[in-house]
């Protein structure tokens, strides 16, 4: 089951980077940002905005996606091992009846 889910997980995140890529800046902080004119994002079969908005959809699925995964990756480790305890392992055996423990040097 872990590493059905930790495929998934880096399916997940390859995707989410994918999309991230695909995405236009908005920024322009080294000019190459979304100034100015320019064409057809996508090979212009669909419009910048409507192109934007499936891009952004489709993140914020991924992202949601990649946090339930994470979550689920680490609650199961804490689920499938039982908890181990003192009282589990034992304590250490103490000496028998009748004999004395030898003193400290």
């Amino acid at each position: 089951m872990r590493t059905v889910l930790l495929v998934i997980h880096i399916l997940i995140a390859f995707g989410l980077v994918g999309t991230i890529l695909m995405q236009r800046s908005e920024g322009g902080g080294l000019g190459i940002g979304g100034g100015g004119g320019g064409g057809g994002g996508m090979g212009g079969l669909i419009g910048n905005r409507s192109t934007a908005n499936l891009l952004t959809r489709v993140t914020a699925i991924l992202a949601a996606a990649f946090f339930i995964t994470s979550l689920g990756l680490t609650l199961l480790p804490s689920r499938s091992e039982a908890p181990r305890s003192i009282l589990d392992v034992g304590a250490p055996a103490a000496p028998a009846a009748g004999e004395t423990p030898a003193a400290p040097r």
